[in-house]
């Protein structure tokens, strides 16, 4: 069996995988994560912003936070620049004070939506960070946490 969405019944079970993953990212120890916080937008209009979570990371040296602004789109095809269009995306991650914006996809994107995020990082002013990550992105990531592979794709997880 191959590992897919297809377990993922919809746009809030998407929501709560890509949490899901957030909440389970400090458990892993090739990273310097000291704390994770996550704080879904709940019911209703989220205005781009699905999920603000923050990292509190060691270097060693000082204990410092990143905060990202994440949203999730569970569309069937790639995200079009369409998709994005009533968001202003580097007002979004100010608003916040986010370091960053992350963008979480069931399939991909176009080109176009490429190319914006591709003149967000060279433009912005603020050093804000921008990425994607495509549907198999995602799934590579998580793809040997099982306790996510249990919780959300329960027959792929039977099958190993």
């Amino acid at each position: 069996m191959i590992l897919s969405f297809d377990e993922i019944a919809d746009w809030q079970v998407f929501e709560d995988l890509v949490a899901a993953y957030f909440k389970y990212i400090q458990k892993d120890s090739s990273n310097n994560i000291t704390e994770v916080r996550v704080e879904p937008s709940g019911e209703g209009t989220d205005g781009g912003r699905d999920i603000l979570v923050t990292f509190r990371v060691s270097d060693s040296i000082d204990i410092f936070e990143r905060k990202w602004v994440i949203q999730c789109k569970f569309y069937s095809n790639s995200l079009s620049k369409r998709n994005l269009a009533s968001i202003n995306i580097p007002s979004l991650v100010h608003e916040y004070g986010a370091d960053g914006y992350l963008l979480v996809c069931k399939n991909g994107v176009t080109s176009n939506v490429s190319n914006m995020f591709e003149n967000f990082r060279r433009k912005c002013r603020l050093r804000y960070t921008y990425e994607i990550w495509t549907g198999s992105d995602f799934l590579r990531r998580i793809r040997l946490n099982h306790e996510i592979l249990a919780e959300f794709f329960p027959a792929y997880y039977r099958s190993l």
